[in-house]
């Protein structure tokens, strides 16, 4: 059955109200549809960055850029993948690598050696025309001693004799980090060094030496950390005054989960300052706090009015430090953008990454020059890149929905724009904040095996040893030695100068 068409008013007035009226309606379904599209499109890109993160390598490397984590937990980048072809011609061509073997490492001598010296066809006796040299490599497991201390008592016959009390001599007990214990510092240095630097739990160190034979609980060694990290207090605080003197400092966050507090989650900071081509103190100090609010970087800084390299997380904005942005965060999230486009698709997100890329082409030339080159060059070559992105920025920003993926990656770098023109101020910058988040990444590593602390004192306790642990490694000592050293001389280290002396540079 036909539906009849609806009648028009024979009244201008009334059939121009009712165009008006259905101009809105439209106008009210256009609106409706374009946020279903909208929210179309954010549910398609959702799904195709969670399926990237899920299946792709989560790494965002480019040339010239250095070690990027996003939030210190991206894994280490994978090998790119070779053609077929390729592929094959360098496995028929390529023999497999010997690994190398230090030189210094002790060389035992097998000699395999024939038993018949005689030519088989003549009888004469073989002469040695040379040898030939293979080796192999033998593990022997670490070797565990026990070290008895015998200290001889000594008394006076003549004055027993006489009936005088008698003062018994022995030698005054040599002084240890953990008085009266069983403990020496080569084997706290090495229950220590393994958890903090390995990410070996305790509970499975327990078990390795109840196979070397030495019945050692997890609660004892527990306990053993706890008093060491309070033992190293004043070195600690020591460093921590060295930090704060210097003019660049950076810090990071990531959370930690300890059971004895009630709020849900709690954070572990840490700010350091130096790296690789540096030749002021390099440190890495962390601390442990129960929340991320700005009142916490603000009292571990307070007072510190120089350069601090961090995120775009706000609290920060609490310290009296001037901030500096970083470029790897804002990139990262134009790589987003860029995967939650789908497979085959490009668009802006992709001019912006070309862009930044070429901000991370030119530190890769400067990153051995001095920092007076390097604030030259930035200025002669890097600020005129960064006028043309923010002229991008501000063009695609009013064209680009803000809830999608580009619209979030393009916001977030306006707000954050001033801090991240921040490098270009002093040569001793960095173009971003990859140093915290390597620094912290050792933490997160761990965490994933040991996932939780079990106390606030136990995550205090962390924060301290994970300290020494990060210091020693940015310094490039071995970590088994230095805290060795440490626990050594820390005992008899009472005077200012003897403490600066265990200090890793």
């Amino acid at each position: 059955m036909k539906k009849t068409p609806p009648t028009l008013p024979d009244d201008i007035e009334t059939l121009k109200k009712m165009l008006l009226e259905r101009d809105k309606r439209i106008a009210k379904l256009e609106r409706v549809n374009q946020k279903l599209e909208d929210k179309l499109q954010q549910l398609l890109e959702q799904y195709n960055l969670a399926q990237y993160k899920k299946y792709s390598p989560s790494s965002e490397s480019y040339q010239g850029d250095g070690e990027v984590l996003n939030e210190a937990e991206q894994l280490a980048d994978e090998e790119p993948a070779q053609p077929e072809a390729t592929q094959a011609k360098a496995e028929k061509l390529s023999k497999p690598r010997r690994p190398r073997i230090a030189a210094e490492l002790p060389r035992v001598e097998v000699v395999h050696d024939i038993t018949d010296k005689t030519c088989a066809c003549c009888g004469h006796a073989l002469h040695r025309m040379g040898e030939e040299v293979s080796e192999q490599i033998e593990f022997v497991p670490a070797q565990i001693r026990v070290i008895k201390n015998i200290r001889p008592k000594y008394s006076c016959r003549a004055c027993e004799n006489q009936g005088t009390t008698v003062a018994i001599q022995i030698a005054d007990v040599p002084p240890a980090i953990i008085p009266k214990s069983m403990a020496t510092p080569s084997l706290l240095a090495q229950i220590i060094s393994s958890k903090m630097h390995y990410g070996l739990p305790l509970y499975r160190q327990e078990k390795m030496f109840a196979q070397a034979g030495i019945e050692l609980s997890r609660q004892t060694m527990s306990r053993w950390l706890i008093t060491c990290a309070d033992k190293l207090e004043s070195l600690l605080t020591l460093m921590k005054n060295m930090l704060l003197q210097q003019p660049v400092l950076w810090a990071d966050e990531t959370t930690v989960n300890v059971l004895d507090v009630e709020k849900s989650t709690c954070y572990m900071w840490v700010y350091g300052c130096g790296m690789e081509s540096s030749t002021g103190p390099k440190l890495v100090l962390f601390d442990y706090q129960d929340g991320r609010a700005g009142k916490h970087p603000k009292a571990y800084l307070d007072g510190y009015t120089g350069y601090l390299q961090v995120d775009g997380y706000a609290g920060y904005e609490q310290t009296d430090a001037t901030l500096v942005g970083c470029w790897a965060h804002a990139r990262r999230k134009f790589v987003e953008a860029q995967k939650a486009q789908g497979k085959g698709k490009t668009g802006k997100a992709d001019w912006a990454i070309n862009h930044i890329q070429k901000l991370y082409a030119l530190e890769s030339k400067l990153k051995t020059k001095a920092a007076e080159v390097k604030y030259q060059q930035r200025h002669d070559v890097a600020k005129p890149l960064l006028q043309q992105l923010w002229d991008w920025l501000e063009k695609s920003k009013d064209a680009i929905p803000t809830e999608s993926a580009l619209g979030k990656a393009i916001t977030y770098s306006l707000n954050q724009w001033p801090k991240l023109m921040g490098y270009l101020e002093d040569g001793r910058l960095n173009i971003d904040n990859n140093r915290a988040e390597r620094a912290i990444k050792p933490f997160v590593i761990g965490r994933k095996a040991w996932l939780f602390a079990n106390t606030t004192s136990g995550a205090k306790a962390s924060a301290a040893l994970y300290s020494l642990v990060e210091t020693a490694k940015i310094n490039e000592l071995e970590p088994y030695d230095y805290l060795t050293k440490v626990f050594k001389e820390l005992p008899t280290a009472d005077t200012p100068g003897k403490l600066t002396k265990l200090l890793p540079f």
